[in-house]
């Protein structure tokens, strides 16, 4: 009997504690976001670096230290930050974001807004603002 009880006993904390482990871990019901409004200088920026293979790699760099967290290794808007987050976080790989000029692009990463961060002061070369659009346009 007494056996019995300690199984039951810690059945039912294994229990209890995988319910509070997964009421952490499962993603909390996400917003999408409102369209970008991006000024018309941004949206016809030129990029100086535009299919630089030199470039993406120092962008690739500069990705996993900056956006990695959020925006996941391959781009699909899941990594370990990701769920914590109010607003749901894009895809690199979607059509739509790859239509967007690379200015546009630029404008999210440096200027952005709501709980997408500007990177203006965390990265203030711009050769290396550049890199970063060029290695997020290799996640199609």
């Amino acid at each position: 009997m007494k056996r019995n009880l300690i199984s039951l006993f810690w059945a039912t904390g294994g229990i209890l504690c995988m319910i509070v482990l997964f009421a952490f871990v499962t993603p909390q019901d996400q917003k999408v976001g409102a369209a970008w409004t991006i000024p018309a200088t941004y949206k016809a920026m030129k990029n100086p670096a535009k299919g630089d293979a030199a470039s993406a790699n120092v962008g690739k760099m500069l990705y996993a230290k900056h956006c990695k967290s959020c925006h996941g290794g391959s781009g699909l808007g899941d990594g370990p930050k990701a769920s914590s987050m109010k607003t749901k976080i894009g895809s690199f790989k979607d059509a739509k974001f790859q239509a967007l000029t690379d200015g546009e692009i630029y404008y999210q990463t440096v200027i952005g807004r709501d709980e997408m961060i500007a990177f203006d002061k965390k990265i203030p070369e711009e050769e290396d603002r550049w890199a970063i659009v060029n290695f997020v346009r290799t996640l199609k």
